[in-house]
């Protein structure tokens, strides 16, 4: 174990015990919950931010690496660690944990419980992102999914207890199909190992059959596709969304869509790259019906949350398609676009409910003017909006047109669609600013109370300083994915050329 694989057991220590000091606190001491929350998240955006910057992009690969002997007759070990793409996503999700545990100050019920949810959430995202077997992967996978049905259902609003079925059933029946293709996985390689790396070293030098590859490939796409959310799986997502309490739906929006696609890449274009060449074209295709559909349906949207919802399903199919081009420029927008889609929806949905604890309503029109009340959270969801839209500055717009200019020499006429949803984005976030925060001030809302200490600001300044950050400076970011995506690509080329000369390559779908 080397000194930075610290770093790594540390990502999941915290939030572990975390859970563990919150068990042991009476529920009385709702103060003490939260600080434990506090700290136990802070200290894994502390181990994040060093990942990141001692991550050595020029040897690239996978670094601090932990390896631990777990079950020895199945192949699988407690085998953690973090390369280019999982390390930027691991940043991602430490911060918007960390403005999410703050955020969640305005839950007052059953706060005990709901504190351990929410680190079992945080636990089991940080172990998808760090895990290098597939075994434990999935593990952490369903560690990272089960808490949503108790979080949305018991601290939701709306139609919660439809929206956690819902959420449930989609999640659940992608989970299976993901597992099947898991195991058949772990069983045509022959390998007698769950382990990552020994997997694509293994495969590598004898890749599995073209057709094998073929009816293996779909049911890790599809299976993690469901929580990308691609379509036609969609529509759990939004309805989620808008149940959620404010935090969960940072965290749900923000990351855990996330997990699909960083699934797709890791195990699908990582170990079945002929599977991911045949089905990635159908997979471009069906991103255009997020990026537009997605786009259409938000600008419908009246409720302030379904409209960010939809906007997330419709920014999502950008990722995909930043996949699906297989080429390292996309690949490096597709991953760019997590961090700042993830950074800027948490952002959106942690303003909407601050306006939402107080109005009790998410109808835009019935908010009216509220920049004259709440200048400081009106200003944050104008800034947000921007974001969103693809305005220059922000990291919104560096990922999308990394994405757009990688899907232009392998599939032009999506990329030109593709810019299309940009202005649909426009449309709907400015008219979403014009309607809920100017014009008149509505009478019933002249008693709302603005962000104004230093404490409350906190979470919205942090994650409005990443987006400009990276905006500004998407070196680092875009350096330490390339790092890891280049590999990927290339691997795909070699290992699709090893399996099949390229004058017989197969047909596209």
């Amino acid at each position: 174990m080397t000194g930075n694989a610290l770093w790594t057991a540390l990502l999941l220590l915290a939030p572990l015990g975390g859970i563990v000091a919150i068990l042991v606190t009476p529920s009385t001491q709702a103060r003490w919950v939260r600080r434990i929350a506090v700290c136990a998240t802070g200290v894994s955006l502390a181990a994040a931010c060093s990942l990141v910057v001692s991550y050595d992009r020029v040897q690239g690969g996978y670094q601090a690496v932990l390896a631990i002997p777990w079950i020895s007759t199945l192949g699988a070990s407690l085998h953690l660690g973090v390369d280019g793409i999982s390390v930027v996503l691991v940043l991602l999700h430490a911060i918007c944990s960390f403005a999410g545990v703050l955020i969640s100050y305005a839950i007052a019920e059953r706060v005990k419980e709901y504190f351990v949810f929410y680190l079992v959430l945080i636990t089991g995202v940080f172990g998808v992102f760090t895990a290098l077997d597939l075994f434990l992967f999935y593990s952490f996978y369903e560690m990272a999914v089960i808490p949503m049905f108790p979080l949305i259902g018991i601290w939701g609003s709306g139609e919660k207890e439809y929206a956690t079925m819902k959420l449930t059933l989609y999640l659940t029946a992608g989970a299976m199909l993901a597992l099947v293709g898991l195991l058949s996985l772990y069983g045509v390689a022959d390998q007698r190992t769950f382990d990552l790396v020994a997997l694509e070293h293994a495969l590598a030098q004898r890749p599995l059959p073209l057709a094998v590859q073929q009816w293996l490939f779909p049911f890790l796409l599809i299976g993690f596709g469901v929580i990308a959310p691609m379509w036609p799986f969609h529509s759990w997502s939004p309805i989620g969304h808008a149940a959620a309490p404010s935090a969960v739906s940072m965290l749900h929006a923000g990351v855990l869509m996330k997990l699909g696609s960083y699934a797709i890449i890791r195990i699908g274009l990582g170990l079945l790259p002929h599977g991911a060449y045949v089905w990635m074209p159908l997979v471009a295709t069906l991103c255009l019906l997020n990026i537009l559909y997605g786009g259409l349906v938000a600008l419908a949207q009246r409720d302030a949350k379904f409209l960010i919802g939809y906007s997330s399903s419709s920014h999502m199919g950008y990722v995909l398609l930043g996949i699906a081009c297989l080429n390292p420029v996309a690949l490096n927008g597709a991953v760019l676009l997590m961090f700042a889609h993830g950074v800027m929806t948490a952002l959106a949905f942690a303003l909407v409910g601050h306006v939402y604890d107080q109005t009790h309503t998410r109808t835009l029109s019935e908010w009216g003017g509220l920049a004259a009340r709440l200048p400081f959270v009106a200003t944050c969801f104008v800034i947000a909006a921007l974001a969103s839209a693809g305005v220059p500055g922000f990291a919104n717009f560096v990922s999308e047109l990394l994405v757009i200019i990688g899907a232009w020499e392998p599939y032009p006429w999506h990329a030109v669609l593709a810019a299309l949803g940009v202005v649909i984005t426009a449309t709907y976030m400015l008219r979403a600013v014009r309607t809920g925060w100017f014009g008149p001030l509505n009478p019933r809302w002249a008693s709302l109370q603005d962000a104004t200490t230093p404490f409350e600001r906190l979470p919205y300044v942090l994650l409005i300083a990443v987006l400009l950050v990276v905006g500004w400076w998407p070196a680092p970011l875009i350096n330490t994915i390339n790092a890891s995506s280049q590999t990927i690509i290339n691997r795909v080329n070699t290992i699709r050329a090893i399996a099949q000369p390229p004058r017989a390559l197969p047909e596209r779908v």
